[in-house]
This record gives C-alpha cells, sequence and structure tokens, in this order.
C-alpha cells in the first residue's frame, strides 16, 4: 500500500506529516530522507509482515508454557511432623524439609494444645525441635503452621503422651570415654531396660556416659546442656526400676552420696504413721533440750534477837527450847515449805537458832547472823546494819 504524505514541519525528533483529508501525522525524523523540508512529499509503503507475525505468536505462547509450567502446577505442601522420642518431661518432634514451591516463607510455628509454642528458628535448615518442662504420664497435641507468600498451610495433628517415671524406654545414652569392658555391661544394662544407645550426640540425646569428662563428644553434650553422669546412673535406674535424679551421678559428684540399694530403715521410716512420727520427732527434740534448771531463790532470814549481858533469852513458860523452832510458842518464827515439803532456808535457819538456845551457846553479835544468811544463799550483811530491815515477815518477840 503506497501513501504520499506532505511534510508539514520537521523538528529534531518528529516530523509533522499531512495526509490528503488534512489528518495529522506524528512520524519520527529520523526515518525520513536527509534532505526533506517543509512542503516535501514522501511516499510511505505499508505491508503486513506475516512471517514474523508467526514467529511473534509462537515466542508468547512458549513463554506462557514455561510460566504455568514454573508456577502453575505446584504449590507449597503442608508440613508432616512426627515424634522422634518421648520421655518423661520433654518431647522431640521431627518433620521433612518445608516444601516452598516457587512461593516466599514467611514463617513456621509450633502450637501445642491450640496455643502457639514458638516460632522455628531457621526453618529452612532445621527439622527438629524439643520442647521441655513438661508434665509427666500427660497427653499433648502439637502441629505445624507454615506461612508462606502462596497461603498458610497446616500440618495434622499429632497427639504425644509423656512417659511415667517407671518407663524408662525414653531414654537416648551417648557414651563417651570409658573402659571396652564398662562400655559393654553398659550397653547390657540399657537393653535390660529398655533405653536406646547411639553413637553421635544428637537432640534426642538425653544422658552422656562417660568417666573421663574429655573429648569432641563431651564438649558438644556440655555445649547442648545434656547431663553428664557416670555409668552408675543407668545401673541406679535399673535397680530402682524408675528413673532416677541425675545430680549424685555427675562426674565430680561424691561417690559416697549415690544411692546403692533400697534402705531398710528408710521402708521402717515410710510405714511409721504421720502422726507417730511427729510425735516421735517432738520426743526426740525434747530430749536433746536440756532440762531447765530451778531458777536461783534468794531469801533473807531474819535474824535472831539480840541477847542481853551475853545471856540467852529465857523460854515462855509452858515451852520448851524446841518450842521456838514449831512456831507455837511466842518469840518463834514461822516457818514457811516449799512445795515439795521441804524446809525454806529460814527454817532452817530457825532450827538452828532454837538448838542454839537450847544448849545454851552464845552467838556473838554479827557472826551468827553471817553465817545463817551465807547458809540461806545471801550475801552477808553488813556492820552496822538494822535487822529488821532484811527480814520477810514481822517477827514476834
Amino acid at each position: 500500500m503506497l501513501v504520499s504524505l506532505t511534510v508539514g514541519k520537521v523538528d529534531a525528533g518528529v516530523a509533522v506529516l499531512l495526509t490528503e483529508d488534512k489528518r495529522l501525522i506524528e512520524f519520527p525524523s529520523i526515518l525520513l530522507p536527509p534532505d526533506i523540508s517543509s512542503g516535501s512529499i514522501v511516499d510511505i509503503t505499508v505491508a503486513r509482515n506475516h512471517q514474523s507475525e508467526q514467529a511473534a505468536q509462537q515466542a508468547f505462547q512458549q513463554l506462557q508454557a514455561k510460566i504455568y509450567q514454573t508456577f502453575g502446577t505446584r504449590t507449597p505442601e503442608p508440613p508432616i511432623l512426627r515424634c522422634r522420642n518421648a520421655t518423661q518431661t520433654s518431647v522431640v518432634l521431627e518433620w521433612d524439609p518445608v516444601q516452598l514451591a516457587t512461593a516466599e516463607l514467611r514463617s513456621l510455628s509450633l502450637y501445642r494444645n491450640g496455643s502457639k509454642a514458638g516460632s522455628i528458628p531457621r526453618p529452612k535448615d532445621m527439622q527438629s525441635t524439643k520442647i521441655s518442662g513438661l508434665a509427666v504420664d500427660t497427653e499433648y497435641v502439637f502441629h505445624l503452621v507454615l506461612r508462606t507468600s502462596a497461603g498458610t498451610f497446616s500440618s495434622e495433628r499429632l497427639a504425644v503422651r509423656t512417659h511415667k517415671m517407671t518407663d524408662l524406654s525414653g531414654i537416648t545414652i551417648t557414651p563417651g570415654i570409658m573402659p571396652a569392658q564398662l562400655r559393654e555391661s553398659l550397653a547390657e544394662t540399657a537393653e535390660r531396660v529398655g533405653a536406646k544407645m547411639i553413637d553421635q550426640v544428637r537432640i534426642d540425646t538425653t544422658h552422656f556416659v562417660c568417666t573421663e569428662g574429655r573429648g569432641p563428644l563431651w564438649e558438644k553434650a556440655v555445649e547442648m546442656n545434656i547431663p553428664v553422669v557416670v555409668p552408675d546412673w543407668v545401673k541406679g535406674c535399673e535397680r530402682e526400676g524408675r528413673i532416677v535424679g541425675v545430680r549424685q551421678y555427675y562426674i565430680n559428684a561424691d561417690p559416697r552420696l549415690r544411692q546403692m540399694g533400697p534402705a531398710s530403715g528408710g521402708s521402717q521410716h515410710h510405714n511409721v504413721p504421720s502422726h507417730g512420727r511427729s510425735q516421735s520427732m517432738a520426743a526426740q527434740q525434747a530430749s536433746a533440750k536440756p532440762s531447765p534448771m530451778p531458777s536461783p531463790r534468794t531469801e533473807i532470814t531474819p535474824p535472831t534477837p539480840e541477847q542481853e549481858d551475853g545471856k540467852s533469852p529465857s523460854p515462855e513458860p509452858g515451852s520448851s527450847g524446841n518450842g521456838s523452832a514449831n512456831g507455837n510458842g511466842n518469840g518463834a518464827l514461822e516457818e514457811p515449805t516449799d512445795r515439795e515439803g521441804e524446809l525454806t532456808p529460814q527454817a532452817a535457819a530457825a532450827d538452828a537458832s532454837g538448838d542454839e538456845s537450847d544448849g545454851g551457846t552464845e552467838t556473838p553479835d554479827g557472826v551468827g547472823d553471817d553465817e545463817k544468811r551465807l547458809e540461806a544463799g545471801a550475801p552477808p550483811s553488813e556492820a552496822g546494819a538494822s535487822p529488821s530491815v532484811a527480814s520477810f515477815q514481822d517477827v514476834a518477840l
């Protein structure tokens, strides 16, 4: 098709062409001959290129098929969750590598009993995790949730039950440096109790057993915070029929603290009722305490009446020399007795004064008083002190 056009204006990049019916057409000036100017008439031939059109159509179809094969046939797959190992207080879960197809990973989260337990770090690299701090003999339900740019995908629910204290099948042992004979004995003991032995330290390793704390496996176990115990721990579990604590079986622990067998005293102690144990403990504490000492008592006895002219006072008529001690006659001091029926120091002092009066012996002033005060446990009286000041009771003369 041949078309004649008149050049109206030529600019640096675009030329304005006019048709016969006065229509404006912008045409690249670089495609026009170099010697044209305004008013020039150019002939332009227009034709359809079928060969190029078919080639372009084929290229487009191939591109569409490639896009469909790449992005339209595969989608992300839900993760498949499994239980690798379970103990009394922990569970080790594992899953296959995540299949994202062409989608971008957003996150991979673990849910426990319908609640989010946490996000998996580096989900493209990690394929297992360990959940600790669980209750003994309790059932838990876990599932994974995969979030991608192509949508959210959840795994099937996995029900896992933790073991009882008497179930030793969840123990996974990694042996370290120890004698060959001891290693064979450890393998036999582990087989009897149902435990597993592996040669490498993995996430499901529950205990690292060795006799010397050295080597790459020991370093990895310490780095992963795995208990490092001696072979006696496995034997202790077999002996007790249940899982035992590891504190007494550490490498640097004192062997004397380990319980080598069920103690008879302990069983007898458990058979005693709780109230009986409390009474026996109270009796032991009471016997262990020292008996309370009687509080000291200081009693001051009244002195004897002063003798005149060195002569002892004559008793009243009708009363003998012992009457002054019995407290029935005049001039006698009352004798208070303590709770046990024994005479108090006051009575003893009164008896002593009565005996002296009967015998007719004279006691110098002040000397007898001091002796009686010392016998009663009181300090000696000072010189010149009045006898009536330190007395408890009235003295009838």
